[in-house]
């Protein structure tokens, strides 16, 4: 593995330093990061076929908890595996996979971002006009979400591409985020870094906005329905959302909008497990396996297998 040090060489490959600084607990964060990494990924493909194989699921709602699931699989296989490989030895990844993984892990995160506020306003229309969009928008906002993450991060991985890395090659992160690589560049990245500061603007406060606007409208709708259990679950399912939905836009809106009130680089890694590993863990929980249908869905489907096995 080549070490550039500061010159007019031209750097071919990146070294990850991860959690350097604490670095007695690799071994355990492997274990740790190893069994959520496995959890999230078993988790999210079992509820994708649940919901292929379930008739009674080929809903909208589902449509869109199915491409969360998707979405996440993809997201923490981009990041996650590279960080396991740098607690057990030195992790290393050329200029144009780090631009690629940036790139992938970008454009899923920002695809998310709109997608979950699509779920937020499917979840408004659901209560207050049923029937309103028919499939195919449903169909068409989860596509503008996905492009929407691609263009956005495409425009500015063209603008890195263009950025000399000249030495030191150690990131000090576990992935190739975008603010330890401009650490790294040599030559000006004023252009990326303001072009990057007004998609993150847009891209997470829009959706952001969108999605607590719908909740409020939520709340008003359910504050007009006598109080009840009906009542106490829109306010659980509500308040679960909001939660989760706010770690994941909060700490993505402090680190790529504001990441000047983050005065620690280990602290600015522990803000990107949020949104890496901690969130991705808990959406399948909030969005999808407290929900009773899935639930009754998940038991036929592993019926009819012992079923099949026992023939």
């Amino acid at each position: 593995m080549e070490i550039v040090s500061i010159g007019n060489q031209t750097v071919t490959e990146f070294v990850f330093l991860g959690f350097y600084v604490i670095a007695e607990l690799h071994l355990l964060f492997f274990i740790v990061f190893s069994l959520s990494y496995a959890s999230i990924t078993l988790v999210n493909m079992l509820i994708i076929v649940v919901m292929v194989s379930s008739q009674r699921l080929h809903t909208p709602m589902y449509f869109f908890l199915a491409d969360l699931s998707f979405l996440e699989i993809l997201c923490i296989s981009t990041a996650v595996p590279k960080m396991l490989k740098g607690f057990l030895q030195e992790a290393a990844i050329s200029v144009a996979g780090c631009l690629l993984q940036f790139f992938i892990f970008g454009s899923l995160a920002t695809a998310e971002c709109f997608l979950l506020a699509v779920m937020a306003y499917d979840h408004y229309l659901a209560i207050c006009y049923p029937l309103l969009m028919g499939p195919r928008w449903y169909l068409g906002l989860v596509v503008i979400a996905w492009l929407s993450g691609f263009m956005a991060d495409g425009l500015v991985v063209v603008l890195m591409a263009q950025l000399r890395f000249c030495g030191p090659n150690h990131i000090d992160h576990f992935y190739c985020d975008f603010m330890p690589l401009m650490s790294l560049a040599c030559s000006d990245p004023s252009v990326a870094q303001m072009t990057t500061f007004i998609l993150s603007v847009i891209c997470l406060t829009v959706p952001f906005g969108r999605i607590l606007t719908s909740y409020a409208w939520v709340v008003v709708a359910v504050l007009r329905v006598p109080a009840g259990a009906s009542r106490q679950k829109a306010f659980s399912t509500c308040s679960s959302h909001l939660a989760v939905v706010s770690a994941f836009h909060g700490t993505l809106m402090v680190l790529y909008i504001a990441p000047s009130a983050v005065h620690s680089q280990l602290l600015s890694e522990v803000f990107a497990l949020l949104y890496t590993v901690v969130t991705p863990l808990f959406n399948p929980v909030i969005y999808t396996l407290r929900n009773k249908e899935v639930h009754q869905a998940l038991q036929r489907l592993l019926y009819v297998k012992q079923t099949e096995t026992i023939d």
